[in-house]
């Protein structure tokens, strides 16, 4: 038998220490430096989002790993979009049928140090406090320094880089053969508040937002206050807090960061725009006083690879906008194939990395698309009423020829279909709703008899294997 290589992974997030727990299962070697202190002992660094959601794409990985259980116990369902409007009125809007397609707030921290302990358990070997300087692939050694600025060289076998979308490896590899590296940013850019637990708002305010127990707000949704352009969303968290996060255009004309450079500007354009989340918010001045604007980009390689030598995984790869909820997952996703392909392949790793590259570049392009999409859809489209009867048509499909109807979100969220897979087949949905739709505003005067046998006559069936 072939024995399997030493491998060695640059960055210990939730991609990193879940790939590196998947390797060590199919009996690799795996070391893993990550260039942050050891979050169980000096705390999780925030600096990203607090919190994340988990759909079942993520959720198989886990249980590919024996973890989604454990992952489940410390999570908050949620059903859909609870969507705010500018009156102040509130409606849900479900991801799925029934509870059975619901997604999952999780605490990126508490994530982190449960596959952290999780890797460890499997005998994976982690090094904190090690940034990675530089790499020699020709003599293959990597340069690394400790928080001290002491450096010292590491033979690392096969290389792998999980260190995020600033990724230090793939600026070594670049240097050394360039990766077609493009990089474009959205415009926008977000900033993190916090609406606490309802024990530390007043009685009344807290009821009135319509919560339930220690939340202040209905505690199974995602909140979005959609306001064409720009929004503020909100994730709950276990303990019953919500993450809330604007995100607005960069610069340009008002509402801007550039036009709301201080907590006094920003608390009056809350007022003015979010007057039902702003008491929700105590700490609301200082907290935007003292939480960074975080920048928004997509990441696109043209190679991920580096023959047998390194390898690519995740927003180190494919760093994509968090508007689809899908950039965990889809590293996460990540994982299970490229342990899937080393385990088979343990001789031949510049294989397995062509391989894994041929096969998840499209889904990752894919997913950038839909991610950017999804904005759109959340600022403007949610409230939109052309947006509302194309849904209202599409979830009649979906109970009428669920065999050849879902929607894109659905394809996305609750299947393993590829994601290159669910683009093509959610634009040509799309297209044919808008057929439908083209000389009624309403879903409910479209004949449903009709509408069906176009979809059915137009689309091939759904393939059967659409839930794993």
């Amino acid at each position: 038998m072939t024995q399997a290589p030493r491998i060695t992974l640059i960055g210990g997030g939730l991609v990193g220490a879940l790939l590196a727990r998947q390797l060590a299962q199919h009996g690799f070697a795996v070391e893993v430096f990550e260039k942050r202190p050891d979050p169980r002992r000096a705390g999780f660094l925030g600096g990203r989002s607090i919190n994340l959601a988990l759909a079942e794409r993520g959720l198989q990985a886990l249980r590919t790993a024996g973890l989604a259980d454990e992952v489940l116990r410390h999570a908050v369902m949620m059903r859909g979009r609870m969507v705010h409007t500018p009156g102040g009125a509130s409606t849900l809007q479900r991801y799925g049928v029934d509870d059975s397609e619901v997604i999952w707030s999780v605490s990126r921290g508490a994530l982190n140090m449960l596959l952290l302990d999780a890797a460890e358990a499997t005998g994976v070997r982690f090094h904190f406090g090690q940034s990675l300087l530089g790499a020699d692939f020709d003599r293959c050694r990597i340069r690394l320094a400790d928080e001290a600025g002491s450096t010292r060289e590491h033979a690392p076998g096969l290389l792998i880089g999980a260190d995020g979308a600033g990724s230090a490896l793939r600026a070594a590899m670049n240097a050394y053969a360039p990766l077609g590296e493009h990089i474009e940013p959205l415009g926008h850019g977000y900033k993190e508040l916090e609406i606490p637990a309802a024990e530390a708002l007043p009685p009344a305010l807290a009821q009135q937002a319509g919560g339930a127990d220690r939340f202040a707000l209905e505690p199974h949704a995602l909140h979005i206050w959609p306001r064409g352009g720009y929004m503020c969303i909100a994730l709950p968290n276990a303990e019953g807090s919500f993450t809330v996060t604007l995100f607005l255009p960069a610069t340009g004309a008002h509402p801007s960061f550039a036009t709301l450079p201080d907590a006094a500007t920003a608390r009056a354009f809350f007022a003015a725009d979010f007057p039902d989340l702003l008491p929700l918010i105590p700490r609301f001045d200082a907290d935007y006083a003292e939480h960074p604007v975080g920048t928004l980009s997509t990441l696109y390689l043209d190679r991920w690879h580096l023959d047998g030598r390194a390898l690519l995984i995740g927003d180190a790869a494919h760093a994509i906008v968090p508007f689809h909820g899908q950039g965990m997952n889809c590293g996460f996703e990540d994982t299970v194939e490229l342990t899937r392909l080393l385990a088979a392949t343990p001789g031949d790793s510049a294989g397995a990395f062509a391989e894994f590259q041929r096969i998840r570049q499209p889904n990752a392009n894919a997913i950038a698309a839909m991610a950017l999409e999804n904005y759109v859809e959340m600022r403007d489209s949610v409230a939109d009423p052309h947006y509302l009867a194309k849904r209202a048509l599409g979830a009649k499909l979906a109970g009428r020829i669920p065999g050849h109807y879902m929607a894109r979100y659905r394809l996305v969220t609750f299947t393993h279909l590829p994601y290159a897979y669910a683009l093509e087949r959610g634009r040509a949905q799309d297209a044919l709703l808008e057929e439908l739709l083209r000389d009624t505003p309403d879903a409910d005067a479209v004949d449903l008899d009709a509408a069906a046998r176009l979809i059915q006559s137009t689309l091939a069936p759904l393939p059967d294997s659409r839930h794993g």
